[in-house]
Parts: C-alpha cells; structure tokens; sequence
C-alpha cells in the first residue's frame, strides 16, 4: 500500500515544483495586461471578452443587443430629410381635403352644381343638431360678434376635416418611416393599433356628438330665466364643440393604450389597479384643467367618462385572464 502511493506523491510534488518555476515569456506574443496598464488579465477573463466580441454584446462598443435586420445605420441629416418628406406629405393631403371643404367645395357647388359637403353645411348641421329649440331659445341663429367670426369658423372646421381624413395618411407614414427600426413583433402590435385607434377616435367623436355635447346644451339653457334670453356665439360655441369632440377622440385611446402597456410588458394589470386611486385622480384633475367649460358639467362627463374606459379595460382583460 505505502510503494503504491509513493508514485502518486512523487507526481504531485513534481506537479508543484514546476508551477513554481516561473513561465518562460513567449517573444511572438506579449502577455494580456488590463485597460490601464496593470495586473494582466486573467484567462477567464479574456475568454469572457472574446465571448461577448462574438455575440456583439460589448460594452466599449456600447452593444447591448443587435437591432432588426432591415435596420440600416444612416446619416442624421438623412433621417430629418426622410422625416421633412413624409411630414410633408401629411400636410399635403390635410391641406387638400381642407381647401376643398372650404373654399374649394362652395366654388364648385355653384359653378359646377355638384354635391361636395362644404365647412358650411357642417356648420349648419352642428349647429341644428345641438343648439336646443327649447322655449327660452326664441331665434337659434348662431350670432356673430366679428367681421371675421364666420370666416374663421369655416377655416376651423375645414381644417378639423382636413386632419381627420390625413390621419390614417398621418399613421401609414409614421410607420413607415419607424419599419427599419422595429423587430417583427412590433410591426405587428404597430399595424394592430393603428386602425384599432381610428376607430376608438371615431368612437369617441361619436359619443360627444350624441351623448356629451347635447347634455351640456341642455344644461347651459336651464341657467335662463325670465329677465335674460338665450343667444349663443358662433365663436364660442364652435370652439366648445370642436374642444369637447377632440378630447373625447383622445380619451378614447385609454383602452389601447392599456392594452399595448401590458402586451409590452411595461406594466401588469395588478400595478394598474394598485394604483386606481392616482388614476382617478389624475384623469379628474385633467378633465377641469382642460375643459372650457365653467360650469364644472363637461368636466365631470369627461373625468367619469376616463374612469370608466378604465376600469372597464381592466375589468375585461380580468376576465379574458381567468378564462
């Protein structure tokens, strides 16, 4: 047992002594020595680095991640030009449809005898469909308190619906211009949401025309009493119109952008309902920020309106998760 293991010692003495002998220097090669000159560079170390060369994870690279394949790397001055491009295409498409909503549409109304929807016609039908015709309202004729009131108006409205038909030009440009930059999966969360927030905006239009907007008339007509008549400006309520329907489009992304949020794993729905209370609170406190209205009824429908989209959101997405 003892002549056994005797060669076993002898082995790991000799094994010692020779990693105690210094290394002899290679002439051809200089030893790897840290970034500022000090201790060298342990194998391990160096191996880590060759590593994350391969796999383009460096950090002196500033590589964390390699982008889409249709990623390009361009100039700065090519991306503003690209974007002043596509910028301009959008305000091109809104600014035709808005010169023929006004003036373009009256011009060839009477000198062609075609039936193109003008600024005016919207205008009249807004009006006839929200100015109550209750009894205190002896003449519903908008009134005009400037030369330019009514040109303004018509201007306002036309571009209103120079916006609304350039939006889905508006969103097929801004995705192209992103498409290089995103990977698969966001192109299609990018092309899900774009016509899903038409519609919401849409939605929203549609609600403040027939639920919002014809609350609030009739509620600003019960502030007349027997010594005072009723007489609405052009100006003024057009601009509560416009306002309310505009914000009412916006509010109505609430859902989608919940929706996104959670699918990007930016937030959870237990974060959001942990902290329902500073939502509430937020939308309330931007329903009276940004409502015209003094009375405190729009923003009122407005914030319960927020609330609602919501906690109906979350409520939805609960009940798909338990399913």
């Amino acid at each position: 047992m003892v002549e056994d293991s005797e060669p076993a010692d002898s082995v790991s003495t000799g094994s010692s002594t020779a990693n105690d002998r210094p290394a002899v220097a290679d002439p051809d090669q200089s030893p790897p020595t840290g970034t500022d000159g000090g201790e060298p560079v342990s194998q391990s170390a160096v191996d880590a680095d060759h590593t994350g060369a391969a796999t383009g994870h460096t950090v002196d690279d500033g590589l964390v991640g390699e982008g889409p394949e249709s990623d390009e790397e361009m100039p700065l001055a090519d991306h503003i030009e690209e974007m002043i491009r596509r910028l301009a295409i959008i305000l091109g498409v809104a600014g035709v449809f808005t010169l023929i909503l006004y003036p373009g549409a009256d011009l060839l109304n009477t000198a062609v005898t075609v039936e193109l929807i003008s600024s005016t016609e919207v205008i009249d039908f807004l009006w006839n469909t929200h100015i109550p015709g209750a009894p205190e309202v002896s003449d519903r004729r908008p009134r005009i308190y400037g030369p330019l009131e009514l040109l303004f108006t018509e201007l306002k409205v036309a571009a209103l619906g120079g916006l609304v038909i350039g939006l889905p030009v508006f969103v097929y440009e801004t995705y192209l211009f992103m498409r290089p930059g995103l990977f698969e999966k966001e192109r299609r969360y990018y092309l899900a949401a774009v016509p899903t927030s038409v519609v919401l905006a849409f939605i929203g239009i549609a609600f403040a025309h027939f639920i919002v907007l014809p609350a609030i008339f009739a509620y600003f007509t019960s502030y007349t009493t027997g010594t005072a008549v009723v007489a609405f400006g052009l100006k003024e309520t057009f601009n509560l119109i416009l306002i309310l329907m505009g914000y009412n489009a916006v509010i109505f992304q609430i859902p989608l952008f919940i929706m996104l949020a959670i699918m990007m794993n930016l937030v959870t729905r237990q974060w959001l309902l942990q902290r329902r209370l500073i939502f509430w609170g937020t939308f309330l406190g931007i329903a009276f920020l940004v409502s015209p209205d003094p009375t405190g009824m729009a923003p009122i429908i407005i914030g319960v309106t927020m609330i609602v989209l919501f906690e109906g959101t979350l409520g939805v997405l609960g009940w798909v998760t338990d399913r």
